[in-house]
């Protein structure tokens, strides 16, 4: 479908308008998208020598290129993930939660670290997702590493192995993480120097609600300020409403005023919590100028996991199937609250978090998937509006990367096509048929062979 030349002209493509400049025509002339109240341009996007040199309403383009008629099909950037743990992937099947608890999950990958991460098992891993990644649409990639007991020093070595290895294909930046009373330590502040050598290297760790949270953010805030070095949190993912270590955060922000950026994921206690408290919370972190990072598929799998059968359920089963239904329907479905968020003016991107592992047994580093359950999950339909930002523009802004995650004149032309002309053909199949265009070229999509794994598997 990409002419093979090194200038050429993709006319009458379909592009979220979230994505393009003003100038550009900010409606659509397809008939389809405008009933749906898509908000989609049709436009011709022009590339030379890799680099996208003009997009133009549908028609306007110049004559005599090398062209393909997209008829309609949705074009959007490559994807950014901002929140991933590539060193825990991979490893359901050696390693299952055994009961899908977010207890059980903890539990279950201390074992298999202790057991397996080594240099050898996390770069197989790790460069497996990757693969996968790549091959969906995605250009930028944020991995936290656990980094407790010695395992930064094997994981980011791997990472530095890793970001060189992909080095023109994807950007790659490492979070470390601990729990924040970690930082308080002279291990902690071995921790930071090594984040603060690593090209790519974040600051993080986990903002478990105790007396001495304050003093813990006091701490990291005050090491990442002298190493130049930004801040990304895992935060409230719980229900609990008492949970608040989100306000605390953006209030620490203020506190130190902070001239990095600090990222918030999960936040899930948010979504509990009274008016009020939400108010308060939102204008802390807004002020801060906090952007939050919500992970909707592994809250979906963790949030509310209950084991224990009903008094009813267990009056009436039998020896035979009591094993068999032991769990109770969740309730708490454990997503932040996106829209408030966004309303407010508080950056919100949407990540993927974690790849067949024990804290989420699903997924396969797809971003388009991501973004669809998100979707569902969260109503970011009627209208789609500028929610497509969330998994690409928003988080590449975040991590600090302006070439990333958009379509622009002067950009890089990495871009996916889609068959799909609209949202409503785009979601409901998994577009496993996409075109990948990396500086102007189509890219090998085949996804790795999960038998590339079967070694590393007992």
């Amino acid at each position: 479908m990409i002419p093979d030349a090194e200038h050429y002209c993709l006319r009458s493509a379909h592009v979220p308008t979230a994505f393009l400049d003003a100038a550009v025509a900010p409606t659509t002339t397809d008939p389809r998208a405008t009933l749906l109240g898509d908000a989609l341009a049709l436009v011709d996007i022009v590339v030379a020598a890799g680099t996208i040199t003009q997009i133009l309403p549908a028609g306007q383009s110049p004559l005599g290129l090398p062209s393909v008629d997209l008829s309609c099909k949705l074009v959007w950037p490559c994807f950014v993930d901002m929140h991933t743990h590539l060193d825990k992937g991979h490893i359901w099947q050696r390693c299952p939660n055994p009961d899908r608890t977010f207890d059980g999950a903890l539990g279950a990958v201390a074992s298999d670290a202790k057991r397996h991460w080594d240099a050898e098992d996390l770069h197989h891993r790790m460069s497996f997702g990757l693969k996968c990644s790549y091959a969906h649409g995605t250009h930028a990639i944020r991995t936290h590493l656990d980094s407790q007991d010695g395992q930064a020093e094997i994981s980011l070595s791997v990472f530095r192995q890793l970001a060189e290895e992909w080095s023109g294909r994807l950007k790659l930046q490492a979070v470390c993480l601990v729990p924040l009373e970690y930082f308080l330590g002279p291990e902690g502040e071995a921790l930071a120097d090594q984040m603060a050598e690593t090209p790519g290297g974040i600051l993080g760790g986990v903002s478990f609600p105790n007396p001495d949270l304050d003093q813990q953010l006091d701490r990291v805030f005050a090491m990442a300020r002298e190493r130049q070095l930004d801040l990304d949190f895992h935060t409230d993912e719980s229900g609990d409403p008492t949970h608040r270590s989100l306000r605390q955060i953006g209030e620490a922000a203020q506190r130190h005023q902070f001239a990095g950026q600090v990222t918030c994921g999960h936040c899930c206690s948010l979504a509990v919590q009274s008016p009020k408290e939400v108010t308060q919370t939102i204008n802390a972190i807004k002020a801060a100028r906090i952007g939050v990072v919500s992970l909707p598929l592994c809250n979906l799998y963790l949030q509310d996991r209950q084991q224990q059968a009903s008094r009813n359920f267990r009056q009436t089963a039998t020896p035979a199937t009591e094993n068999l239904q032991t769990g109770l329907t969740p309730r708490w479905r454990g997503v932040t609250l996106l829209h408030e968020l966004k309303q407010a003016g508080v950056p919100v991107a949407i990540a993927s978090d974690n790849c067949r592992d024990p804290f989420h047994g699903f997924g396969d580093h797809d971003a388009l998937e991501v973004f669809n359950w998100s979707v569902r999950i969260a109503h970011l339909d009627n209208p789609y509006s500028d929610w497509p930002l969330a998994i690409t523009t928003t988080p590449a802004d975040l991590m600090g990367l302006p070439e990333h995650g958009r379509l622009k004149v002067g950009a890089p032309a990495d871009f996916i096509v889609f068959r799909a002309r609209t949202f409503s053909e785009l979601l409901p199949r998994p577009q496993s048929d996409r075109l990948v265009v990396r500086n102007g070229k189509a890219i090998e999509t085949a996804l790795p062979d999960y038998a590339e794994l079967d070694s590393l598997m007992v």
